[in-house]
Protein backbone atom coordinates (compact mmCIF):
# COMPACT_ATOMS: atom_id res chain seq x y z
CA UNK A 1 0.00 0.00 0.00
CA UNK A 2 2.66 2.64 0.97
CA UNK A 3 4.77 1.44 -1.80
CA UNK A 4 2.23 2.34 -3.74
CA UNK A 5 1.91 5.60 -2.61
CA UNK A 6 5.41 6.77 -2.48
CA UNK A 7 4.88 5.95 -6.32
CA UNK A 8 1.91 8.09 -6.62
CA UNK A 9 3.09 10.59 -5.17
CA UNK A 10 6.51 10.53 -7.36
CA UNK A 11 4.89 10.46 -10.35
CA UNK A 12 2.35 13.29 -9.06
CA UNK A 13 5.66 14.94 -8.51
CA UNK A 14 7.17 14.80 -11.46
CA UNK A 15 3.79 15.79 -13.27
CA UNK A 16 3.87 18.80 -11.60
CA UNK A 17 7.53 19.61 -12.99
CA UNK A 18 6.82 18.81 -16.39
CA UNK A 19 3.69 21.11 -15.74
CA UNK A 20 5.42 24.02 -14.74
CA UNK A 21 8.14 23.46 -17.45
CA UNK A 22 5.49 23.72 -19.94
CA UNK A 23 4.17 26.66 -18.56
CA UNK A 24 7.66 28.52 -18.93
CA UNK A 25 7.58 27.47 -22.59
CA UNK A 26 4.06 28.74 -23.74
CA UNK A 27 5.76 31.88 -22.78
CA UNK A 28 7.52 31.56 -25.80
CA UNK A 29 4.78 31.02 -27.73
CA UNK A 30 3.08 33.89 -29.37
CA UNK A 31 -0.21 34.18 -30.99
CA UNK A 32 -0.83 36.41 -33.33
CA UNK A 33 -4.67 38.41 -34.46
CA UNK A 34 -5.34 40.89 -36.72
CA UNK A 35 -8.37 42.84 -37.48
CA UNK A 36 -10.28 41.70 -40.42
CA UNK A 37 -9.27 45.23 -42.51
CA UNK A 38 -5.75 44.63 -41.13
CA UNK A 39 -5.26 47.92 -38.79
CA UNK A 40 -4.78 46.46 -36.03
CA UNK A 41 -2.25 43.99 -34.92
CA UNK A 42 -1.67 42.57 -31.71
CA UNK A 43 0.69 39.52 -30.50
CA UNK A 44 0.40 37.78 -26.81
CA UNK A 45 1.76 34.14 -25.40
CA UNK A 46 0.26 31.37 -24.87
CA UNK A 47 0.09 32.20 -21.49
CA UNK A 48 -2.00 35.38 -22.58
CA UNK A 49 0.91 38.27 -21.91
CA UNK A 50 0.86 40.99 -24.44
CA UNK A 51 3.98 41.01 -26.26
CA UNK A 52 3.03 44.05 -28.83
CA UNK A 53 0.09 45.96 -30.23
CA UNK A 54 0.41 47.51 -33.64
CA UNK A 55 -2.08 50.61 -34.29
CA UNK A 56 -2.50 52.00 -38.41
CA UNK A 57 -2.37 55.74 -38.15
CA UNK A 58 -5.81 55.50 -39.72
CA UNK A 59 -7.39 54.55 -35.88
CA UNK A 60 -5.55 57.08 -33.97
CA UNK A 61 -8.41 59.42 -35.12
CA UNK A 62 -10.85 58.13 -33.85
CA UNK A 63 -10.86 57.15 -30.19
CA UNK A 64 -14.22 54.63 -30.17
CA UNK A 65 -13.05 52.89 -33.31
CA UNK A 66 -9.63 52.34 -31.78
CA UNK A 67 -11.61 51.32 -28.16
CA UNK A 68 -13.34 48.46 -30.44
CA UNK A 69 -11.23 47.61 -32.38
CA UNK A 70 -8.79 46.58 -29.28
CA UNK A 71 -11.40 45.35 -27.42
CA UNK A 72 -12.94 42.67 -30.15
CA UNK A 73 -8.90 41.71 -31.48
CA UNK A 74 -7.61 41.25 -28.05
CA UNK A 75 -10.58 38.76 -27.14
CA UNK A 76 -10.06 36.93 -30.15
CA UNK A 77 -6.28 36.59 -29.18
CA UNK A 78 -6.92 35.56 -26.08
CA UNK A 79 -9.80 32.86 -26.93
CA UNK A 80 -7.08 31.30 -29.09
CA UNK A 81 -3.83 31.62 -26.29
CA UNK A 82 -6.11 30.27 -23.82
CA UNK A 83 -7.28 27.41 -25.96
CA UNK A 84 -3.59 26.73 -26.96
CA UNK A 85 -2.81 26.87 -22.83
CA UNK A 86 -5.29 24.95 -21.86
CA UNK A 87 -4.62 22.04 -24.66
CA UNK A 88 -0.75 21.67 -24.09
CA UNK A 89 -1.48 21.81 -19.66
CA UNK A 90 -3.99 19.56 -20.06
CA UNK A 91 -2.10 16.87 -21.88
CA UNK A 92 0.89 17.35 -19.80
CA UNK A 93 -0.93 17.15 -16.61
CA UNK A 94 -3.05 13.42 -17.88
CA UNK A 95 0.51 12.25 -19.12
CA UNK A 96 1.83 12.60 -15.52
CA UNK A 97 -1.10 12.04 -13.74
CA UNK A 98 -0.63 8.00 -11.97
CA UNK A 99 -3.50 5.41 -12.48
CA UNK A 100 -5.78 5.68 -9.53
CA UNK A 101 -8.79 4.08 -10.06
CA UNK A 102 -12.03 5.79 -10.64
CA UNK A 103 -10.18 8.79 -11.77
CA UNK A 104 -10.93 8.32 -15.59
CA UNK A 105 -14.49 9.72 -14.35
CA UNK A 106 -13.29 12.92 -13.18
CA UNK A 107 -11.37 14.00 -15.65
CA UNK A 108 -13.67 13.52 -18.38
Amino acid sequence: MFGDLMGMMGKLKEAQKKVEATKERLNTVLIDETSADGLLKVTLTANREIKSISVDDSLLKDKEQLEDYLVLTLNKAITKATEVNETELAAVAKEGMPNIPGMDSFMK
